[in-house]
């Protein structure tokens, strides 16, 4: 190895190398080729991402760049091609495929379609940095008669860095070999030189309508406002998609049954809170936990707000029920914001953590109603920049989900009532000597007012609180 100081660090071979990419079709034959063949290679992830599509689990095959000649003596020529073999039933799919900034072409899409319809063939699948706004739905709109005979699917490459994650460190590959070809895939995505990046940009329309916003003046047939309503639908997508990779798990965005439908129905309704509220607003669902996370980017007060609410212990007195959650609480940031709601209450009692740390009573709802949920919030400054990076709204919005989710709510669980419980039967002899315990409360909880440093002397000493010794 080379003593110079000044010179640079010998790069360590790989199998899908990333340096060399001269042009963007380089750069988007060489994904494509890396991608189909560890497809191939992996059965575990090819399976993953084939089956979903409606290939059956067999033999998987790939191709690239096949030619066809279409009935009108047209010669097309897609980037890839996807066999999946099984007895006597073969699944095949055409594979287009781009990266960078580029986009798909509608023209394009269409006759690969119509090759599909021509060669009995199942599907085309597209790949690029696009994201659906809606799961299940393509980016491009296509002529609906050509998906008659022929299913149009899509993948962003975001999806397909999560999926083969997902495949490597959680689902898990048997053979070692293979496992090791995989992660070689993730490290090229991973790469800026691949052209796989991740949402990076709310458009060329961000200023004016975040500006728009904060002055008052938006409108709601103000085409910018569209545009970025769909960008901001795209960046929760995304978030959740960011999101489920960090955690091993599958997490979606929350739609309605009408916005996934119809797309129109989510973006308006994103423009009119825009317009009405100065709010941006999503939900991203991620299993077992105790609810959906609601995100919302208030481009007036420029904050990003992430919450979640959880039901409240249905026994038990009011402070007992508060005491509950901020046991859940205990290492939790004090800045973060708890809402308690009563029965039948129209408004909440509000109050940071760390002052109901010091007084649960804070909490209570007017005329001691019963307490029948919480909502806890954390919020933090908005970026103002279109693109990813330093202060961008994009990184707001990410690092306050990573952040709401690691403090708050992969610390809370549900109330489960507590289990049911004998009576002991005893002598009437008995019944006149025995000392009356003092009565427990309902929920089975102590209604002292919470204290963490009495919590965690509790832990270390086996849920005892350590007494001291009499003088």
């Amino acid at each position: 190895m080379s003593t110079d100081p000044e010179a640079k660090p010998w790069e360590e071979a790989r199998l899908i190398p990333v340096s060399g990419i001269r042009s963007a079709e380089e750069q988007e034959r060489r994904a494509t080729s890396a991608l189909l063949a560890v497809l191939y290679a992996v059965e575990e992830f090819g399976a993953a991402i084939t089956k979903p599509l409606g290939a059956p689990k067999g033999k998987l095959r790939s191709f690239i760049e096949p030619p066809f000649e279409m009935a009108n003596g047209r010669w097309v020529r897609p980037d890839g091609l996807i066999q999946v073999t099984r007895g006597r039933r073969t699944w095949t799919a055409l594979v287009e495929v781009k990266t960078g900034k580029n986009t798909l072409d509608r023209d394009q899409i269409e006759a690969y379609l119509d090759v599909v319809k021509e060669q009995g063939f199942d599907c085309v699948i597209t790949i690029s940095n696009q994201i659906a706004k809606i799961p299940g739905e393509h980016p491009v709109a296509v002529d609906g008669r050509r998906l008659r005979r022929a299913a149009l699917h899509h993948l962003s490459w975001s999806r397909l860095l999560t999926e083969a994650m997902l495949q490597k460190s959680h689902r898990g590959v048997a053979d070692p070999d293979q496992a090791w070809i995989l992660g070689e895939l993730i490290r090229y995505l991973e790469h800026e030189n691949a052209g796989a990046v991740d949402f990076r940009d709310m458009g060329e329309a961000w200023v004016a309508v975040r500006d728009a916003v904060k002055n008052g003046t938006l409108r709601q047939s103000d085409k910018k406002a569209i545009e970025v309503a769909g960008k901001w639908e795209e960046l929760v997508s995304f978030a959740a998609l960011r999101l489920g990779r960090k955690l091993g798990t599958d997490v979606r965005e929350v739609l309605h049954a009408k916005e996934r439908s119809d797309l129109s129905v989510r973006i308006s309704s994103i423009v009119d809170s825009m317009v009405a509220h100065g709010v941006m607003l999503g939900e991203i669902r991620i299993p077992d936990t105790v609810g959906d996370v609601s995100l919302a980017a208030d481009l007036r007060a420029q904050q990003i707000v992430a919450s979640v609410s959880l039901k409240a212990p249905r026994a038990g007195r009011p402070r007992t029920r508060i005491n509950w959650l901020l046991r859940q609480l205990k290492t939790t940031s004090p800045d973060v914001r708890l809402d308690c709601w009563g029965l039948r209450s129209r408004s909440s009692m509000s109050e940071l953590l760390g002052n109901v740390r010091k007084n649960p009573d804070l909490l209570i709802p007017v005329e001691n109603r019963e307490i029948v949920s919480f909502t806890i919030s954390l919020a933090r400054p908005m970026g103002v920049k279109r693109s990813a990076g330093s202060r961008s709204f994009i990184d707001s919005v990410i690092q306050t989900l990573d952040d709401f989710y690691g403090d708050v709510v992969e610390n809370l669980k549900e109330w489960q009532p507590p289990t049911p419980k004998l009576q002991k039967e005893t002598s009437r002899d008995s019944e006149g000597d025995s000392r009356s315990e003092p009565p427990a409360d309902a929920a089975g909880e102590s209604t002292a007012p919470f204290d963490p440093a009495s919590e965690s002397a509790r832990s270390s000493n086996g849920g005892e609180v350590p007494r001291s010794r009499p003088g």
